[in-house]
């Protein structure tokens, strides 16, 4: 079998999974994203995917060469995320979502450094002072895929989901302001020969480039879209752009011994902000790329579910760091975002629910991980007990989501939902 057969073979019993397990999911009343993300376990390297049999599983060599389809996913994702800021929406939420999405991750952080600088101190041969000081940082970012999935399959609206998708968006920008910092502290910690200067200055400069790139990319989305009036140039409009913006995303570059880069999760989304509020047809055309993508979306959770690395299991400390981990960042995102909605005067349903819906963390939280690995071992630490949480968090969040929604009366009991014609 060619390697091109092997790829498309592989790909096509991906989705295939995917989408028969999210039928039993169905059945036991449990979110689509969870079942993908279970699908992509059982046939991912340490399961189906171990034996090796070409088209049966995913390996770890065929994980690699998917990159570009999680790419490609995640900018679409962040595109839809900027839709959740039109300014007429802004006006009415705006000064709460930036409250909430600033305190609560500023109190999860504190938390988690709480208690695993505890930790550290308790069992110093489990956990070192810079990998607890990293993590905590880590603890901020959320996962908006899963989150905006569980959104869209259930078509939550309500008050809650008006503040919960500008929160998780706006997670991602101060998670990686927050993790600058620490990951600063954490070098100089370690060695005395790091310039604190340039490991601060470079996140905040990521964030600042790539709303700058989402910027002029929205505007001239916007300009070109109105020389096309069929639907589908004007979807093959949006479909190029998402992909320009994550393709200039990925250009890597170093000036004066800083090395220079963009966020395509936040070029994205400033470019799917931008055209909300500037292309008149931008909900019509949001609507029919959110169909368009559905396969890509099923592919990339069934993908992330095989990335997930079940051997962290098998280290009894990193399960012990990672279960203090989980709870202390639970307890900082239920309460942050209890007292930050109290504090802006938030609906009772939002006070009440919305932190639950913060729990799911997997994307950004995972690239963190990866930046922390130039911390040497303390790196190492800190990738094991991330993917652990991620494991945990990514299996059982979306279903806790859903839960939290629907208690908020975000979400409401499905009708029919069958495009099948009734027969009698």
């Amino acid at each position: 079998m060619t390697q091109t057969a092997s790829i498309f073979l592989s790909l096509s019993i991906a989705l295939l999974s995917g989408l028969l397990l999210s039928r039993l999911a169905k059945l036991v009343n449990l979110p689509a994203v969870t079942a993908y993300l279970v699908a992509g376990v059982l046939i991912g390297p340490f399961a189906l995917g171990a034996l090796g049999l070409p088209g049966i599983g995913i390996t770890s060599d065929q994980i690699e060469g998917f990159g570009i389809i999680s790419d490609l996913a995640l900018g679409f994702i962040a595109f839809s995320m900027g839709n959740e800021f039109r300014l007429a929406q802004l006006k009415k939420i705006g000064k709460q979502a930036t409250i909430i999405g600033i305190f609560q991750a500023l109190i999860t952080t504190v938390v988690v450094d709480i208690a695993l600088i505890a930790l550290h101190f308790a069992m110093p041969e489990t956990l070192s002072l810079p990998a607890a000081i990293v993590l905590a940082s880590v603890a901020t970012a959320t996962a908006p895929a899963a989150t905006l999935m569980v959104v869209k399959q259930y078509k939550a609206k309500g008050p809650v989901t008006d503040v919960l998708l500008p929160v998780v968006a706006l997670d991602d920008a101060v998670g990686l302001v927050v993790f600058a910092i620490s990951f600063g502290i954490a070098r100089s910690l370690n060695s005395t020969g790091v310039s604190i200067l340039s490991i601060i200055f470079e996140p905040l400069l990521e964030i600042v480039l790539s709303l700058v790139l989402g910027f002029v990319m929205g505007l001239l989305f916007t300009f070109c879209e109105q020389y096309f009036h069929s639907r589908s140039k004007r979807m093959a409009v949006t479909v190029t752009f998402v992909m320009l913006t994550v393709a200039v995303s990925c250009i890597r570059f170093e000036v004066g011994g800083m090395h220079i880069g963009f966020s395509s999760l936040l070029a994205c989304m400033m470019l799917g902000t931008v055209f909300c509020n500037f292309c008149e047809v931008s909900e019509e055309l949001m609507d029919r790329a959110d169909r368009w993508t559905t396969p890509v979306l099923i592919l990339f959770f069934v993908i992330s579910g095989a990335e997930l690395e079940l051997s962290v299991f098998a280290d009894w400390a990193v399960v012990l760091a990672g279960i203090v981990y989980i709870i202390a960042r639970s307890i900082g995102k239920c309460y942050g975002a209890n007292i930050s909605a109290r504090m802006t005067k938030c609906d009772p349903n939002i006070i009440k629910y919305l932190g639950i819906t913060l729990l799911p963390q997997a994307g950004v939280a995972l690239g963190m991980a990866i930046k922390a690995i130039e911390l040497g071992p303390d790196g190492a630490i800190v990738r094991n007990i991330t993917l652990f949480a991620v494991l945990i968090y990514e299996l059982v969040g979306p279903y806790l989501t859903k839960m939290a929604l629907t208690k908020a009366g975000d979400i409401k009991a499905e009708g029919r939902t069958s495009a099948r014609p009734e027969t009698k």
